[in-house]
């Protein structure tokens, strides 16, 4: 048997029960960093547990969706379960996209239970050189 004395993980687990597992329609949070590296974002989404087919990103216009499905994992009759800490159910985030960003070309990696997506930034946003031309002609002001 497994014994605790932390207080505060005891309030999350019971407001995790009260609240319930997330479903499709009210999914629980994800946590997730955000970071620019170089010429593109990275976002990277905790999921642990969750297989990569039960992982859904969309993206219309510059909304992100992320959605994961944490299921129970099925044991025989004879077990009896001590402690369950760990939540079940839908995860989401939305996430808003600048305009600067080619969400045409996002790159998706799942690895340790971590949800990688690298999102370059578009051409027309990266800085550039403009040259001045000098002019090749001679003006004379009369007056």
């Amino acid at each position: 048997m497994l014994m605790r004395t932390d207080p505060f993980r005891e309030l999350d687990r019971l407001a995790q029960h009260l609240v319930g597992p997330g479903t499709w329609s009210r999914p629980s949070p994800m946590p997730m960093d955000a970071y620019r590296e170089g010429d593109e974002y990275v976002v990277a989404f905790d999921v642990p547990g969750v297989s990569a087919d039960a992982i859904d990103i969309d993206v219309e216009r510059n909304m992100l969706t992320v959605k994961a499905e944490r299921r129970p994992v099925a044991k025989p009759d004879d077990v009896q379960m001590e402690l369950a800490e760990r939540p079940l159910g839908v995860f989401s985030r939305q996430i808003t996209l600048a305009d600067t960003l080619d969400t045409e070309r996002i790159q998706a990696d799942y690895d340790a239970g971590v949800l990688t997506l690298r999102i370059p930034i578009a051409e027309r946003a990266k800085p550039r050189k403009i040259s001045v031309g000098a002019g090749t002609g001679r003006r004379e002001i009369s007056g």
